[in-house]
């Protein structure tokens, strides 16, 4: 698996000025309803498909269609988020998929000829290959773009996008992404996106697991778990998990911003590709049965953060009194 690593990257100005583009967005959950709310906002044309209810925040703001492949005749770009790789080859190639939508495209295209599909799911790089393949074989390009910043970063427009696709077509839907985002980078070629989020989601998981140590630790040594956080957030060890997840450890607010599954799923990405590639990840693999004991527990569709609870039922022992 090569990432075709290039030195391109782009942090332009948030919310860069863009003509009103015919948008597709398929995948309205957590994080792709206020994604495509952005979209909706900055005054592109909104056309969605989703397995479940469009959220009420898009009512009237986007036009709803009972198919992907609806939504790619009408779209110019068709942005996709969605949990994992089955989910995507089946929205790109399933019946009625964004495929099918391509290949019937309007006149005003021949095939899916000037259009592109942007990927911000996280799933596996190799995959991501071959359906990039799979769609430029119908005219189309494509971009994997995962993204970091959770349920909150969505909201705020403050995602870290992570891309990798050919440069002109990056080029062409960087403004998009940065209605999104605020930190947007052309990593390389297809693939080199998903890698890069990888990547991100083995640091996030060895944070927590850090963090959720150290909390557990701390309060089973009879110290003030909120009170060592707040210590440690003007030292060395400050860090965005410690501020965020800690404060959700000592109040047990595990409300998913990110669940428990879908960085299991992260995780079981980045064991597969690292036994492809030879190389060993022996932290992260204890990370990830971190996670797969707190799904164990029942935990799964909880907030990431929550894994400290699998630390807990280990410890026998609570960050905080309430905790067991």
């Amino acid at each position: 698996m090569n990432a075709h690593t290039s030195t391109d990257t782009s942090t332009g100005a948030r919310n860069a000025p863009t003509a009103p583009r015919r948008i597709g967005f398929i995948g309205l959950g957590i994080m792709g309803a206020p994604m495509a709310g952005h979209l909706a906002a900055a005054g592109h044309t909104l056309f969605v498909h989703t397995r479940g209810q469009v959220p009420a925040a898009l009512a009237g703001r986007a036009e709803v269609f009972a198919s992907a492949a609806e939504v790619a005749r009408q779209a110019e770009v068709i942005f996709l988020m969605v949990p994992d790789t089955p989910d995507v080859e089946k929205v790109l190639f399933g019946e009625h998929g964004v495929a099918e939508g391509l290949a019937d495209a309007t006149r005003d295209c021949s095939g899916g000829a000037g259009k592109t599909v942007v990927d911000c799911s996280s799933i596996d790089p190799i995959a991501t290959q071959d359906f990039a393949r799979r769609i430029a074989a119908l005219g189309a390009g494509y971009v994997d773009a995962p993204v970091s910043g959770g349920e909150v970063g969505a909201k705020a427009a403050s995602l870290t996008i992570m891309c990798g696709g050919d440069e002109a077509v990056f080029e062409d839907v960087r403004p998009l992404l940065h209605t999104m985002g605020s930190n947007v980078t052309r990593v390389g070629k297809v693939g080199a996106g998903q890698i890069t989020k990888v990547a991100n989601q083995i640091i996030v998981a060895l944070n927590i697991a850090a963090v959720a140590e150290a909390l557990v630790f701390a309060s089973k040594a009879g110290a003030d778990p909120a009170k060592v956080r707040q210590a440690l957030m003007g030292g060395f060890a400050a860090s965005r998990i410690l501020e965020v997840h800690g404060d959700r450890m000592i109040t047990r607010s595990f409300a998913p911003g990110f669940r428990i599954a879908l960085h299991q799923k992260d995780l079981n990405l980045a064991m597969q590709s690292a036994r492809s590639l030879g190389v060993a990840l022996p932290q992260t693999a204890g990370a990830a049965q971190l996670m797969n004991a707190c799904a164990a527990l029942g935990h799964g569709q909880s907030d990431h953060s929550a894994l400290v609870l699998a630390l807990e039922a280990t410890a026998g022992h609570p960050v905080t009194p309430d905790g067991g």
